[in-house]
């Protein structure tokens, strides 16, 4: 991962008609193996017979293992909490220590599935003919191709972007965390940075700042802004919704035409720090930042 400087500089600002600023932008320990002591077996003592018990299923785990794979806690916990009854396997409640359980098999954890992989989250600075489709036509590639170096988990964009929109794109393996920025009705705020074919007009402005009739539904904004020192086709816009389609439509309702797309903030997350094509793993905070969001 790359530590320079980002390039893509916007930011929210509190009036409708300049607020928008250009601004700079381990594993642990293998086990200790203790050597066997000389003294252990008399030098005449026959070695006891190999144990004819079948070597265990490759395709299984024990259920401890699985649990702190997921993330939850250690595997001693997670004996703990087995004993407890807190564990359930394809909906039995299992207490026994040492149950192995398959990687198809669904494991609850006080009512919520879990799969054997610890979550991970990826914030990439999106760059131009890149899409989450990939398909979108001859010549664009796919988001993963980007961030396939981060993991071995199956990391999955949350939500869409098609090979024009640049900016943040959050990748998890976390299905929790994508389901809850790609609902409707959402709580957290993303700005995206827009480039018209033309000036946008301030009365279409405030069309906007009121909120409009798209294909009946209205569409409301948090906050419309002229970037400031820039053209008035630089808009930056603030809303709750992750679905880029619905920032074009804004303004292709009102005739203009949609150069670019850049999402410069996403659920608190920026760009600083994160060159454009690059990509970097969230901190611990920012993800409990996320999941409060």
């Amino acid at each position: 991962m790359s530590r320079h400087q980002d390039n893509d500089k916007s930011r929210p600002g509190s009036g409708r008609q300049g607020g928008y600023k250009r601004d700079s932008n381990s594993r642990g320990n293998a086990p200790i193996r203790k050597a066997p002591s000389k003294f252990a077996t008399k030098p005449d003592t026959p070695k006891a017979p190999k144990s004819s018990k079948k070597s265990s299923n490759p395709d299984e785990i024990r259920l401890n293992r699985y649990i702190s794979n997921s993330g939850i806690c250690s595997r001693r916990d997670a004996d703990i909490y087995i004993q407890s009854g807190n564990v359930k396997v394809n909906g039995v409640v299992v207490t026994e220590m040492g149950h192995r359980v398959k990687l198809t098999d669904v494991v609850q954890f006080d009512g919520v599935n879990i799969t054997p992989e610890k979550k991970e989250y990826v914030l990439l600075n999106k760059p131009k003919n890149f899409s989450t489709a990939g398909d979108d036509s001859p010549g664009s590639s796919n988001v993963l191709d980007l961030v396939r170096g981060a993991s071995r988990s199956n990391l999955l964009p949350v939500g869409r972007m098609d090979k024009t929109t640049t900016g943040l794109l959050l990748f998890t393996n976390d299905n929790e965390m994508v389901q809850k920025f790609t609902v409707p009705n959402q709580r957290s705020s993303k700005v995206y940075q827009v480039t018209l074919d033309k000036n946008l007009k301030f009365e279409d402005l405030e069309k906007i700042q009121k909120g409009l009739m798209i294909e009946e539904h209205k569409v409301f904004v948090e906050e419309i802004t002229y970037i400031e020192d820039q053209p008035k086709s630089e808009i930056g816009i603030k809303m709750k919704t992750s679905n880029v389609k619905v920032v074009r439509k804004i303004f292709e309702h009102l005739k203009y035409d949609v150069l670019k797309v850049d999402r410069v903030t996403f659920a608190g997350l920026t760009k600083k720090n994160l060159p454009r094509g690059d990509w970097r793993f969230l901190s611990e905070q920012e993800i409990i930042n996320l999941k409060n969001a």
